[in-house]
C-alpha cells in the first residue's frame, strides 16, 4: 500500500519533519531535509559522463565529412562538436547518437532493441541540451529526493523516462530521439499528484497548484516547436503523475504520533479514503497503460492511425516551419 517504500529508506533519515496542527489544515515544517540528496547529483554526474563518452566516440575531426563545415571548438580535439549547421546544440552527429543507443522506432520494433527505450534517456543531443536538462533536474529532483527519499525519486525518474520513450515511439517513426526530458516531466507530474493527494496538509495550496500548472503548461507549450519530442514529455508527465499517487501520499495527522496521543483519539487508518482510491486507480491505470502501449508498440502499430490530431501535440505548423521536418 502507499508509503511502504519509506521503510527501505529509513537508513538515510536525518530528521523527521515536525507536523503542527492548524484549524484549517496541517502544516508540514521542513526546517531540515528528511533525507540527504545523493541520487540526483549522481544522475547528473552519470549524464555528464555519458556525454563525454559519446563525444569521445564521435571524434568529429576524424569522422566529419566537412559537407556541413568544419568542427566547432577544434581545440578540444576529438571532443570537438559537429558543425553548427549539422547540430546547433554543440554535440555529436545523429549517427553517433544512434550508435550509442538513441531511440529509433525501426530498431526497437524490427530489430528487437527494446533496450533503447531506456538508454535514450541518458543521451543528449549536445552541450546546450545537457545543461538545460541537468539544471532542471537539480532544481526539481533534489527537492523531491529530500522529502521522499532516493528510492521513490529513482523509480519516478526511470519509469517516467521509460513511459516517455514508449509514447514517443508510438507517434514518431522517422527520427531518432534522445534526452532526459521525459523523466524530468515525470518529476513535475509527481509534484502535481503529490500536491493533490496530500491536499489537506498544505497551506497556500491554491497558489502552489496554480504556480505548478503554469510551469507545466509553459514547458509543454515549448514542446510544440519543431525538433522537440513533446510526446516524450507528455508520456513522462502522465507516468510520473500516476506514480505520484502511488508513492507519495503522506499519512494523515495523528498517525505517526499515535503512541503519544490520548487513547480516546482514535486514528483508524494511516491514509484518508480518497488517498486509497487515488492509489488504486493510478496503479490500475499504470499497469493497463504500460501493457497496452507496449503491445501496440511491438506489434508495429502507429499511434497516429488511432489519433489523427495527436501530431499537433508535438508540432504546430506555422509560416516559419513545417512539421514534416520535425
Amino acid at each position: 500500500m502507499p508509503g511502504e517504500v519509506e521503510d527501505v529508506e529509513n537508513r538515510g533519515v536525518k530528521d523527521r519533519a515536525r507536523q503542527s496542527y492548524s484549524s484549517s489544515s496541517y502544516v508540514i515544517e521542513d526546517s531540515e531535509a528528511q533525507w540527504t540528496s545523493w541520487l540526483v547529483p549522481m544522475v547528473v554526474v552519470a549524464n555528464v559522463g555519458v556525454c563525454l563518452v559519446v563525444m569521445f566516440v564521435n571524434n568529429c575531426p576524424k569522422h566529419n565529412s566537412r559537407i556541413e563545415g568544419k568542427c566547432e571548438a577544434r581545440f578540444l580535439g576529438r571532443f570537438s562538436f559537429q558543425p553548427l549547421k549539422e547540430n546547433p546544440l554543440f554535440g555529436p552527429s545523429s549517427s553517433t547518437l544512434e550508435k550509442m543507443g538513441a531511440l529509433d522506432w525501426a530498431k526497437v520494433v524490427h530489430k528487437h532493441q527494446g533496450w533503447r527505450l531506456f538508454t535514450c534517456i541518458w543521451l543528449h543531443a549536445g552541450a546546450i541540451h545537457l545543461v538545460a536538462n541537468m539544471l532542471s533536474l537539480v532544481f526539481i529532483g533534489i527537492r523531491i529526493e529530500q522529502q521522499f527519499g532516493f528510492v521513490r525519486v529513482g523509480i519516478i525518474y526511470l519509469l517516467s523516462g521509460f513511459g516517455g520513450s514508449i509514447l514517443s515511439s508510438l507517434f514518431i517513426r522517422k527520427n531518432i530521439s534522445v534526452g532526459a526530458s521525459g523523466a524530468l516531466f515525470g518529476l513535475l507530474g509527481a509534484m502535481l499528484s503529490e500536491l493533490i493527494t496530500n491536499w489537506t496538509i498544505y497551506t497556500n495550496k491554491v497558489a502552489a497548484l496554480l504556480t505548478l500548472l503554469v510551469i507545466i503548461a509553459i514547458n509543454l507549450g515549448i514542446g510544440i516547436l519543431p525538433h522537440v519530442d513533446n510526446f516524450a514529455h507528455i508520456g513522462g508527465f502522465l507516468t510520473g503523475f500516476l506514480i505520484g499517487f502511488v508513492l507519495m501520499p503522506r499519512p494523515q495527522f495523528g498517525w505517526l504520533e499515535q503512541p503519544n496521543i490520548p487513547a480516546r483519539v482514535n486514528v483508524k487508518s494511516k491514509y484518508k479514503a480518497y488517498q486509497y482510491m487515488l492509489w488504486l486507480l493510478s496503479l490500475v491505470l499504470l499497469i493497463v497503460g504500460f501493457t497496452v502501449a507496449l503491445v501496440m508498440l511491438f506489434r508495429g502499430e502507429n499511434g497516429n492511425d488511432h489519433c489523427h490530431w495527436c501530431h499537433y501535440l508535438s508540432c504546430v505548423p506555422t509560416s516559419r516551419w513545417h512539421c514534416e521536418e520535425n
